[in-house]
């Protein structure tokens, strides 16, 4: 069975961001049409990018929630959507085990297994007698006149964490700012930081007015919140 790697492709990100940012945060607070603010404000690129960076300096946070990015993601575990999920204000579209049955599944193999040969070897070995067990068990529940959807659904109970998955995300500017808060730390769980590290890079490089100091909380505080006992020491401690 092929082991797979990490792949973002940004898809989508809505047009005329900064524009629709600036019209959105205007509207709160003047008697004309955010329509017209819009069309208006196209025209003066400076002013957006200086509006955007004074409100996101103020905490004025809900006008990003009108910017949506779009990725494609493939090469990560289950274990890690498990975690990504839980980033409830988002739209998800994953790989089913139902539909698409994991004949030859690839898997992701964590960094301290794979530098560690006997360890590699053993995970490996586990890889393989799971992907046997699950082409057994599917073919004895198909001798039966079980459907392929049934089969499919009931097979994946042995599947592991590690079975490779695809999915699709979509987040506003500002649960993709809550998202790398916490995920592009140094706490956060190797996989998903890789992840969120990639995310950013595209986020960044798309749409720099909102995110050039987007990452990590000790980014954007400048000082890190985890306390003595769980900081990284990439930032002080705040005291």
């Amino acid at each position: 069975m092929p082991k797979t790697n990490l792949n973002v492709k940004l898809l989508d990100v809505t047009e005329d961001a900064p524009a629709l940012i600036y019209a959105a945060c205007r509207q709160c607070y003047s008697e004309q049409f955010a329509g017209d603010i819009f069309e208006k404000i196209k025209e003066d690129p400076q002013k957006q990018a200086d509006f955007i960076k004074k409100i996101i300096s103020s905490g004025h946070e809900s006008p990003l929630e009108h910017v949506k990015f779009t990725f494609a993601i493939e090469g990560v575990s289950r274990a890690l959507t498990h975690q990504l999920v839980r980033h409830r204000l988002a739209s998800y579209s994953q790989q089913s085990q139902r539909y698409v049955k994991e004949s030859n599944f690839k898997y992701v193999v964590p960094p301290s297994i794979q530098k560690n040969s006997l360890a590699k070897e053993e995970f490996e070995k586990i890889m393989d007698l799971i992907q046997e067990s699950y082409t057994r068990l599917s073919d004895l529940l198909a001798k039966e006149g079980i459907n392929a959807e049934t089969v499919n659904q009931d097979a994946r109970f042995v599947l592991p964490q590690a079975v490779e998955t695809k999915i699709m995300v979509t987040m506003n500017c500002r649960e993709l700012m809550h998202f790398f808060k916490h995920r592009c730390c140094a706490r956060a769980q190797w996989e998903i930081r890789s992840l969120a590290e990639k995310m950013l890079a595209d986020c960044k490089k798309r749409l720099p007015l909102v995110f050039e100091r987007s990452g990590a909380k000790c980014e954007t505080f400048g000082y890190c919140p985890e306390g003595e006992r769980f900081s990284c020491g990439r930032y002080p401690v705040k005291a």
